[in-house]
């Protein structure tokens, strides 16, 4: 089972940046469809962003302009680059892994991000 970790969140002003990562255990990670969520306290777990083996990426019409996923095929890490963040962005970030379009088949336990000023 594909192991994840995340890292980066934290406490940021309305309009400020973060940047997430994730770093999965696995040699291979290269095949694997990547994925962030998130939860906001109160709401449903969301998809944020998704990149494939290949590089292609989707994000959510919230994320599109701000955010942007990539992955480092070597580093067996991706990182979420989160701009112009707003208070609505606040939660509980997961990264996932999955098979293609399939369900996640591994999750990271998760890390707070805060939009407050």
């Amino acid at each position: 089972q594909v192991q994840l970790v995340e890292s980066g969140g934290g406490l940021v002003q309305p309009g400020g940046s973060l940047r997430l990562s994730c770093v999965a255990s696995t040699s291979i990670f290269r095949t694997y469809t990547m994925a962030w969520h998130r939860q906001a306290p109160g709401k449903q777990r969301e998809l944020v962003a998704t990149i494939t083996y290949q590089g292609r990426t989707n994000y959510a019409d919230s994320a599109k302009g701000r955010f942007t996923i990539s992955r480092d095929n070597f580093k067996n890490t991706v990182p979420l680059q989160m701009n112009n963040l707003k208070p609505d962005d606040t939660g509980v970030y997961y990264c996932s892994a999955q098979i293609g379009s399939g369900l996640p088949i591994s999750w990271g336990q998760g890390i707070q991000v805060t939009v407050s000023s």
